[in-house]
């Protein structure tokens, strides 16, 4: 009779459990990555994640989105540690664009199984984030202003061409007017770690982003050895093609699950 006993209360701990928990745990033991924290870039703001958010979540996916002051390297890397600190388990960190630069610094984070940048920056160890765009053709349709404090914000009357062409109007006018400007400062500050060295890595390039040559993306990519995927798309690809980016960030958590 006793010896019943262990085993009709793990039957009932068992029963009382949530199908979600069911799954948690079953990802636990499997060793999958099931954390997903994504890094947005300058002149945004997390919230432009939410369709990607929306289609990983679907899939079962721990989704957390890092909220950057953009007031200086420093302060995104502190901020995206943060949130890196809350994960149960391994996640994959996502950055667009500056928030490439984040993830390079803040991605020897312990909790970081893999790296996916979408349309991002990926300095070295030693590099500033200007340095990357040297020998590289210019951003016409891309133009920063800046304030007197050295603060940049994209052009009102270029934001659309230069950041999300691909993009109604009415989408395209609610980002300029929300746009969270960058200390311009942060792209001079030197990094100190470049994770893509250690973790494995992949890239999503928008082939029809205005904000760096193309060829710089693929020089990026290509150096940190990430497995590329391009998409017809703007800058703002992480909001236009939502399903390309989150299939990357699935394809990323297996691989690298199937890695440890």
């Amino acid at each position: 009779m006793f010896k019943l006993i262990p085993a009709l209360l793990a039957t009932a701990l068992a029963a009382s459990l949530s199908p979600a928990a069911h799954a948690d745990e079953a990802a636990r033991s499997s060793g999958q990555v099931k954390n997903v924290v994504l890094v947005h870039g300058a002149f945004a703001d997390g919230a432009g994640w939410r369709p990607v958010y929306d289609d990983l979540t679907a899939r079962g996916y721990r989704v957390s989105i890092v909220q950057n002051p953009l007031t200086s390297l420093a302060d995104d890397v502190a901020a995206t540690k943060r949130v890196l600190d809350r994960q149960d388990g391994p996640a994959i960190l996502v950055g667009h664009s500056w928030g490439g630069t984040v993830i390079t610094e803040a991605g020897v984070h312990d909790n970081v199984a893999g790296l996916v940048y979408v349309s991002a920056l990926a300095p070295d160890a030693g590099e500033t984030t200007a340095q990357q765009y040297k020998g590289f053709a210019p951003t016409p349709e891309f133009v920063i202003e800046t304030s007197v404090d050295g603060f940049g914000f994209i052009s009102p009357a270029k934001f659309k061409a230069g950041f999300a062409h691909d993009t109604t109007d009415a989408d395209a006018a609610f980002m300029r007017d929300s746009q969270v400007p960058i200390n311009m400062a942060s792209f001079g500050t030197v990094l100190t770690h470049a994770a893509w060295r250690n973790k494995p890595s992949w890239a999503v390039i928008a082939t029809e982003d205005k904000a760096f040559d193309q060829a710089m993306l693929i020089h990026m990519a290509e150096r940190i050895h990430a497995r590329i995927t391009k998409v017809s798309a703007s800058h703002a690809v992480f909001m236009t093609q939502p399903k390309v980016v989150a299939d990357t960030i699935d394809r990323a958590a297996k691989d690298a699950a199937k890695a440890k």
